[in-house]
């Protein structure tokens, strides 16, 4: 009996694992939001922050993803900033999980900041084409290291368009 539910496990896995190959083949198109700070994030200001992205992509190559955003946020006692950014996705294992690295120009009426960052994340399928995409990032500041550099988890719901 152990054997059969081996034998079993081992298809489901299968299964799970050439479903999942064919996730993140060149030519797809992805479209994804995200939800950032909500006390999940850290930065030398230590006070509350709400970020909310949008971001876009294509598979460039199977695993390699282009992506660009456009992101807002809202820090306590201070003014909303705005970014623009380009970046990419690498996946590392065809389960979903990936890294990344971008770079995007954050605005606010106090400063301007060209911020690169770096992510790891996974690509929960929910569906054949809709993902849960928890991450965790880190965003170097070079205008006041101490302050705006931030380290924190983002929550994200991708859609993975298929090409027909």
């Amino acid at each position: 009996m152990n054997i059969r539910k081996s034998i079993v496990t081992a298809m489901f896995a299968f299964m799970a694992s050439v479903s999942a190959n064919a996730q993140f083949e060149q030519g797809k198109v992805y479209i994804g939001a995200s939800l950032s700070g909500l006390n999940l994030s850290y930065n030398g200001s230590e006070k509350a922050k709400l970020g909310v992205e949008a971001k876009g992509g294509y598979m460039v190559d199977d695993n390699v993803m282009l992506t660009g955003e456009v992101a807002y946020s809202k820090q306590h006692e201070m003014p909303f900033s705005i970014g623009l950014g380009v970046g990419g996705r690498y996946y590392m294992v065809q389960n979903g999980l990936y890294l990344g690295a971008s770079v995007s120009y954050k605005h606010c009426d106090d400063f301007s900041d060209l911020q690169p960052s770096v992510q790891l994340g996974y690509a929960y399928f929910l569906s054949r084409t809709v993902t849960i995409e928890p991450e965790l990032y880190y965003i170097q500041s070079f205008k006041n290291h101490s302050d705006f550099s931030t380290i924190g988890v983002r929550i994200g719901v991708g859609v993975y368009l298929f090409k027909d």
